[in-house]
């Protein structure tokens, strides 16, 4: 009876347009007062613990790097060299805007993010060589997908911080399938590129590459530090995230000086000296430390960061305190003695998670319908031998097809404001790729090894520790 009575609520409150953080924490407070044998202090205890919870420290730390690497140019300069390395295939420049999601992705950590920095540069590059508007809106919507796929991820650490399973081992479980998921979406364009003539670009030369990636190279410098420090064992994925908000920070306002005091000055002066252009910048970095600290720009970046924290967070406090009143009442041990019972296999079992997240794809935010799911769905995949982390990256990949299906695809509302185009228009425009993602996620769930291979090769199998 508590498990109807607390699903009913919350289904209710959602659709009466409730936040979802009200609707799952205010469902779960009335259940606790009215129809549980739990304590209400239980209430408070569960929502102290999870302000406790070391590993969400690491989303805000993500968002803010998400925030100055989306502001500070370096979106720009890693479409140069996307564009340099693949331009020269036929339908080169979107190839090259899948590569540059791809890349963005591993350092933002957010699919919105990564369709806002590359799709107002890229769609507007490719309209100019002769692409359709249509065309470009679909491949950006899908390729910014990746950007919760690639580590690192926020809804990696979402899912880890829900299921209690390794951060670290989350975002190298997302490394092959991410690789795998844009090696498809670029085949599918070159292949549509070759039948319908699409223009390419000329190869600017080793010269060009090399350039363009000289240029790049201190923001993909970050994919480095946040990887190499995690598995080098230099640093926690919550200190990762630390160290790249702080050193996106010094890139976006000393390095690429795109916002900040030093907007417009160069690094190198025509004719200086390469030792004089150091001493310049290294006494300007100096000088302006403090007032870039303060400056405009910088605040619009922490309090537009420090929204999208505040709304996040509550949202995961309020779904942890809901995966509490699960777990106190044992719906999750419910379901999975009558899956088993009613003949459910692995294989059965993941069909079912891939149908239930796909339709709340198209209703709720990822995190949010990660966080609901998450603990129904753990326990029973741990009892029917499901591996936790294949587990997440089936889960993670359900979140990119639900931000390109409507009515709720976050991509899709991006893609729409970046490109002035109504929404019809661009889930139209997704759809023919959305059809390449469904390919992905069969081949994900089925396929286990190319979430498990690397992650358990390097760290070792992943020990679940709790299972309700």
């Amino acid at each position: 009876m508590e498990a109807g009575v607390l699903f009913i609520m919350v289904l209710g409150l959602l659709f009466l347009g409730v936040p979802i953080a009200i609707a799952l924490g205010l469902s779960s407070v009335l259940t606790i007062a009215f129809f549980s044998q739990d304590s209400m202090s239980s209430v408070a205890l569960q929502l102290f613990t999870a302000s406790q919870n070391y590993t969400l420290l690491a989303i805000p730390f993500f968002i803010l790097a998400s925030a100055f690497m989306s502001t500070g140019g370096v979106a720009r300069r890693i479409i140069r060299f996307a564009i340099a390395c693949v331009g020269h295939l036929r339908g080169g420049m979107a190839i090259a805007a899948v590569f540059s999601c791809m890349l963005f992705a591993a350092l933002s950590g957010s699919s919105p993010a990564t369709v806002v920095a590359i799709g107002t540069i890229a769609i507007a590059g490719m309209r100019q060589v002769g692409y359709t508007k249509e065309f470009a809106a679909g491949v950006i919507a899908n390729a910014g997908t990746l950007g919760i796929l690639i580590p690192p991820s926020i809804v990696m650490v979402v899912y880890a911080a829900a299921t209690d399973v390794s951060v670290g081992r989350m975002f190298l479980a997302g490394v092959i399938p991410g690789l795998v998921a844009g090696f498809l979406l670029m085949a599918a364009i070159y292949v549509n590129a070759r039948i319908k003539n699409m223009p390419k670009q000329p190869f600017g030369g080793l010269g060009e590459v090399a350039s363009a990636a000289g240029e790049a190279g201190f923001g993909l410098l970050l994919i480095v530090i946040i990887l190499g420090g995690i598995y080098g064992g230099i640093f926690t994925p919550t200190e990762a995230a630390a160290v790249a908000a702080v050193y996106s920070f010094l890139i976006a306002i000393f390095i690429y000086r795109d916002m900040g005091p030093l907007k417009g000055v160069p690094m190198r002066k025509d004719g200086e000296a390469l030792g004089a252009a150091i001493l310049r910048n290294v006494w300007l970095t100096i000088v302006y430390f403090l007032p870039g600290c303060v400056h405009s720009d910088t605040r619009k970046v922490l309090v537009d960061a420090s929204k999208t924290t505040v709304m996040l967070m509550f949202i995961i406090v309020n779904a942890l305190l809901f995966a509490h009143t699960l777990t106190a009442e044992r719906i999750p041990q419910a379901i999975t003695d009558w899956m088993i019972g009613a003949g459910f296999t692995w294989f059965t079992f993941l069909i079912a998670v891939n149908i239930l997240l796909l339709i709340g794809g198209q209703f709720m935010e990822p995190s949010g319908l990660l966080l609901i799911v998450a603990p129904v769905v753990f326990p029973i995949g741990m009892a029917l031998g499901v591996d936790p982390i294949h587990l997440g990256i089936i889960m993670v990949v359900n979140m990119e097809i639900g931000m390109i299906t409507p009515p709720i695809g976050l991509n899709l509302f991006v893609t729409s404001g970046i490109t002035g185009m109504s929404l019809v228009q661009v889930v139209r425009a997704a759809a023919p790729f959305v059809l390449i993602l469904f390919i992905f996620l069969i081949l994900v769930t089925y396929v286990p090894a190319l979430s498990t291979w690397l992650p358990y090769s390097l760290m070792g199998p992943e020990l679940v520790t709790r299972t309700g």
